[in-house]
């Protein structure tokens, strides 16, 4: 069971938090996690925007942008359950982002997990 002291979860948020400020300049100080995702920014990217098409990714929430580049990478490079990653996801938009990130994050996760198991 998740709770708020879960050690992934204190991951994911830290990581988060790293990719939020990475969007902004660069961080020299990044987990490994971060870095992972960084370096995989641009497929992430084209993957974010064939799932979100009327959503420009310069036009994105930054919070929003970086729990889906997460998310994005922790379906394709992970061993988590893709559900619990977009369970985590959703969380992450609940605590982090707007009225609608929640929503939003879910419906372009589901969108790309739908595409990864056709």
């Amino acid at each position: 069971m998740k709770t708020v002291h879960d050690p992934r979860h204190k991951l994911r948020q830290d990581t988060v938090k790293m990719l939020f400020a990475q969007s902004f300049t660069d961080q020299p100080n990044l987990n490994e996690l971060a870095n992972k995702v960084s370096a995989k920014t641009k497929d992430l990217d084209i993957t974010i925007q064939k799932a979100a098409p009327t959503w420009p990714i310069d036009k994105l929430n930054r919070i929003d942008l970086a729990i889906l580049r997460l998310a994005v990478f922790e379906l394709q490079e992970e061993k988590a359950p893709p559900k619990v990653i977009i369970d985590e996801a959703v969380e992450l938009a609940k605590e982090y982002g707007g009225e609608n990130s929640p929503s939003f994050v879910n419906g372009v996760l589901g969108t790309i997990y739908k595409d990864q198991n056709k």
